[in-house]
């Protein structure tokens, strides 16, 4: 009788997202989150570029998350991949890997690898770009009320 109910809440699949996960990387999840940050909110082809450019180790695993996003989009849900951007990216902490290693004297040393989990959610924005156009037609006033709060698409 004293079992524990545990309630699952289900995402909701939202139209304009596409998402790629990567499990079980082998680095620590404060260094893949350093590269995280910079690409976090840009368009896709710009994101690609910075990758390619930084020099971490950590960008050839997020690179790949993203092509994979990106082929996901375009395949399943029929996205043009200029209208991309990066609305989400995640790192978590993973398992640690724990190894021996034999040292001298017959101890032995414990080498730790951490892993992360890495979410990547990519959106398309053509939706948003219909928006736009319907704030443009409107007059100058109801423009300005649409605009004058923090209204974030993204």
């Amino acid at each position: 009788m004293g079992g524990k109910l545990y309630f699952m809440i289900k995402k909701k699949k939202k139209k304009d997202e596409v998402y790629a996960l990567g499990q079980y990387i082998s680095m620590s999840a404060h260094k893949a989150r350093r590269v995280i940050d910079q690409i976090r909110g840009r368009s896709y082809e710009e994101t690609l570029m910075i990758l390619e450019l930084m020099p971490y180790r950590a960008c050839y695993p997020i690179f790949k998350l993203i092509y994979s996003a990106a082929a996901n989009a375009s395949h399943n849900k029929g996205f043009n991949k200029a209208d991309l951007i990066i609305s989400k990216a995640e790192v978590n902490k993973g398992t640690t890997i724990k190894k021996l290693k034999p040292r001298a004297r017959g101890r032995s040393y414990l080498i730790k690898r951490p892993t992360c989990h890495i979410t990547i959610v990519l959106k398309d924005i053509s939706y948003y770009e219909e928006y736009k156009r319907f704030i443009q037609n409107l007059p100058k006033n109801d423009r300005e009320k649409y605009l004058s709060g923090n209204y974030r698409l993204i």
